[in-house]
């Protein structure tokens, strides 16, 4: 085996630390640290940064969800608006039938009375035609009548008097006018 004090002389260096004020490399890292947060806490006055930028955040969160509760606020009265004017376009529109069922129910009534007058006045028309025809027909039987009964008195007259019954006729007629 080896020499102990090749052995300890060997791993004594790797052991040894440097050492400044009686503070190895770590315990300077740890007073670094230290002055650094203490800097950080009175000159630098970091928690108070953090608070203003944590603040400020929190502002523009609150500033952000009034903004969408006024929005949604906003938003709820657009549809309520939209749904009034639904209702009222509705109700118009129910307004607007009713009304032309009226109409259409007079309409049709008035067509039903303008069709029952003009099928009177056209009967009656026709009435008027037929009784016209009628006396025109009567008239015409009645000149043939006349004619035909002129014709035959002219031949019975023709038939029984004479020339001689003539002129008694006429002189008892002149005699009649003095």
């Amino acid at each position: 085996m080896a020499d102990p004090a090749t052995i300890a002389h060997t791993v004594a260096p790797e052991a040894i630390e440097p050492v400044l004020l009686g503070l190895t490399a770590e315990g300077w890292v740890y007073v670094g640290i230290t002055i650094f947060l203490v800097l950080a806490l009175t000159v630098f006055k970091f928690p108070k940064l953090i608070a203003a930028a944590l603040d400020k955040r929190i502002a523009d969160t609150r500033r952000t969800l009034d903004e969408a509760a006024a929005l949604r606020a906003e938003a709820e009265a657009m549809l309520a608006d939209a749904r009034q004017r639904q209702a009222a376009a509705h109700k118009d529109a129910e307004g607007i039938i009713a009304h032309a069922k009226v109409e259409a129910g007079q309409l049709v009534a008035k067509a039903k009375a303008d069709a029952d007058l003009l099928i009177e006045r056209r009967g009656k028309m026709a009435e008027d035609k037929i009784a016209a025809a009628e006396r025109s027909a009567i008239a015409e039987v009645r000149a043939k009548a006349a004619t035909a009964a002129a014709a035959a008195a002219a031949k019975l007259i023709a038939e029984r008097h004479d020339a001689s019954a003539d002129k008694a006729l006429i002189d008892r007629t002149i005699a009649s006018l003095n």
